[in-house]
């Protein structure tokens, strides 16, 4: 007997086989060839030998990946700055059949940059003995140039022949989205093959804890310019999951008091990858050093400080890391879900009761999505048809459905829950068209800010186009409830939101560069208007409007002054200006130096647009408590209070991460580009395909 066994996927998730697997007593000659889907192919991905360099320092950060009939079926982790990396990886593979060769990919890795190609050989499967391990070296070519020697892969496999029909496959992390949309349908398609869930693996919780990293500073960092001082940021990687910090301009000891969250999926903990570089503008950046972090040597539920030094440079890294339990995030079929069993129901009501507001604040709710089907899809196939699944986001918790070929009105009958941490975020819900050689195309997508959910309504939602702008074709249904805690989720208001650390940057665009233009002389022509306003009771244009102003002015105690040093200001733009480097820098810096001055006015005005009912009576009631408390203090006291506050905040918590509680405030309140792209579309009813039907049978 083999025990059960893991396919790793693309960021190193369990795949779970069939357990029972007998193998005693067969060779070639007396086995036959079992049906189609009926192989295991276990493989021990061993090292590489002379692989090529595809970076500057003559090194490569090689990984691997295998494919079978297109679709890829596992990824390596990735070798640091090795040509001779060592690996020792085994997986575990389901094979349909035989004639379909096992494809090997090494690729170059660059963060944030297209990998790098760095050969590719194959493995004819119809040539290995069935349950002999068989040592294998594969000599990595290019179709390209056939004569250029880029190494050699060495691995070991067996082959076994599966009898019987595999009866429970267990929904594992393998449904959360990164960046192998691949590994996803590979295993869907097998779980097609007569597979069902048992009822004890109905309901999956899919990671196991949450990685909870804050970057500090850096201390002597290697100077990289010609001016003695570096432009530094950092990246960090766990599995599939990435993020990157902000750049700290012409420093050696950046303090940057970012903080950010990533996924545990793996029991014994992980490695992040860290690596610190240099902004170049208009050039490759430079490469300060790297370091790493062994989560498995780390307690849990416990705040570790640790200063790591670079390694291949000069420096130290200062982090906080902090490993918690899972949060409530889970996938299911639509015949298990929480709400609908009475007793789940009825726990996280009392989870999120006005009487646990102290209890873990960063616990606001719960979100359970219900993804039932789509109607009247985009064909992205050259059949006329698609193979629609579905991409459901809560910030940077991203899940998925299965994959239905060849259809263009799928039922996904799925249903996810999610641990809301922020009230204010927005459930976002995208449909893509599997493809078995390239990334998944684009169908459609809808956003949802989760103060505007109707709990327990089914409703067809039109599908938008990436820009959430328009409609493009097709429609989704979906129930959703959210139950949240209000005074918790009040009190997370006036902390800085979640970065999103899967958001692609900024590109400049020229459509966008002038709507956030006409956006800038909008907010800019409201406080002319103000002005000139202003101006007019000074003429007396009005004279009963004119006197009101008038007495209000004079029962003001004090008059508030402004000063303004243009001094200042041209030099802080003559350093802006200093600072660019490429004319394409500076046009993307404009767009969103205009966007964010823009959004910052029209999120005030939104706020007493009463656009979010929630946050406009959250700054009343806030406006009123501020105003008693006023009644009974006075005004000095409250500053003294608050200045002191601020200025012991950096000796009482040394580590705390800056913020603005009025910005963040803002930050909840949408734009007037985010209304538009939350609008809900009203779907067409007759381009329902099944209201088509009824009236051809009429």
């Amino acid at each position: 007997m083999l025990d059960s066994c893991k396919l790793k996927s693309a960021c190193n998730l369990p795949f779970f086989c069939n357990k029972k697997i007998n193998t005693a007593g067969t060779s070639n000659a007396d086995v036959p060839l079992p049906d189609p889907g009926m192989y295991q192919l276990d493989i021990t991905l061993r090292k590489g030998q002379s692989l090529a360099a595809r970076d500057r320092g003559g090194t490569s950060d090689p990984y691997v990946k295998f494919k079978i009939g297109g679709k890829e079926v596992f990824r390596s982790k990735t070798i640091h700055k090795n040509l001779n990396p060592v690996w020792e990886e085994k997986a575990c593979i389901l094979v349909d059949h035989l004639r379909e060769p096992l494809y090997i990919k090494v690729f170059d890795y660059d963060f944030g940059l297209q990998d790098d190609f760095m050969g590719s050989a194959f493995l004819d499967l119809t040539q290995l003995e069935l349950n002999r391990p068989t040592d294998v070296t594969l000599t990595l070519k290019d179709p390209h140039y056939p004569d250029h020697d880029l190494g050699i892969i060495l691995l070991s496999v067996v082959l076994t022949p599966k009898e019987g029909e595999p009866r429970d496959v267990e929904l594992s992390e393998n449904e959360v989205v990164g960046s192998y949309f691949s590994v996803k349908s590979f295993f869907w398609r097998f779980q097609t093959q007569s597979l069902r869930l048992s009822d004890l693996h109905r309901k999956s919780h899919l990671w196991r804890g949450i990685v909870s990293i804050t970057l500090i500073e850096g201390r002597d960092l290697k100077a990289m310019d010609s001016n003695g001082l570096s432009d530094p940021y950092v990246k960090f990687r766990l599995g599939h999951q990435k993020y990157k910090s902000k750049i700290m301009p012409k420093t050696l000891n950046p303090q940057w008091r970012e903080q950010f969250d990533f996924h545990l999926y793996e029991e014994r903990g992980g490695i992040i990858d860290i690596t610190a570089w240099d902004k170049d503008a208009g050039k490759r950046d430079d490469f300060i050093g790297r370091c790493q972090v062994d989560l498995s040597a780390l307690s849990r539920e416990q705040t570790h400080k640790l200063e790591l030094q670079l390694e291949e440079g000069e420096g130290h890294l200062v982090l906080l890391v902090t490993l918690t339990a899972s949060a409530t995030v889970s996938i299911s079929d639509l015949s298990v879900n929480s709400l609908e069993d009475q007793k789940e129901r009825e726990e996280i009501l009392r989870r999120y009761s006005p009487l646990r507001i102290f209890h873990n604040l960063k616990d606001v709710g719960f979100l359970q999505v219900k993804v039932i089907r789509a109607e009247g899809l985009m064909a992205a196939d050259v059949t006329g048809k698609s193979d629609p699944f579905c991409v459901v986001e809560l910030n940077n918790d991203r899940l998925l459905t299965h994959t239905v070929y060849k259809n263009l009105n799928p039922e996904w009958n799925k249903v996810f829950t999610f641990n809301v941490k922020d009230i204010h975020s927005v459930l976002e819900v995208t449909v893509y068209d599997e493809d078995r050689d390239r990334s998944a195309d684009f169908l459609g997508k809808v956003a949802i800010p989760l103060l505007s959910i109707q709990n327990g309504e089914q409703k067809a939602y039109v599908l938008k186009n990436k820009q959430l702008t328009g409609p493009t074709k097709g429609v989704i249904y979906l129930e959703i409830d959210v139950i949240f805690n209000a005074v918790k989720a009040s009190l997370r208001t006036l902390i800085p939101k979640e970065q999103k650390y899967i958001e692609e940057e900024n590109r400049l665009s020229k459509q966008l560069l002038l709507r956030n233009f006409i956006r800038m002389k909008r907010c800019v022509m409201v406080l002319v208007n103000a002005a000139y306003y202003v101006n007019s009771c000074f003429d007396w244009d009005s004279p009963p409007r004119s006197l009101a102003a008038f007495v209000v002015v004079e029962d003001m105690l004090e008059d508030e002054e402004e000063e303004e040093d243009k001094d200042d200001k041209d030099s802080e733009k003559k350093g802006f200006i200093n600072k660019i480097y490429a004319i394409q820098e500076v046009c993307v810096s404009v767009q969103n130096i205009l966007d964010e001055v823009a959004s910052f006015g029209e999120r005030i005005k939104n706020t007493f647009n009463w656009t979010v009912p929630f946050l406009s009576w959250l700054a009343i009631v806030a406006l009123c408590m501020f105003t008693v408390i006023l009644y009974f203090i006075p005004l000095r006291y409250i500053v003294l209070v608050w200045g002191i506050n601020k200025f012991t905040k950096k000796l009482r918590s040394p580590y705390a991460i800056d913020n603005n509680e009025l910005l963040d405030f803002l930050s909840r309140v949408p734009s007037d580009v985010q209304v538009v792209q939350y609008q809900e579309l009203k779907p067409d009813p007759s381009h329902s395909p099944y209201k088509k039907k009824k009236n051809n049978l009429g």
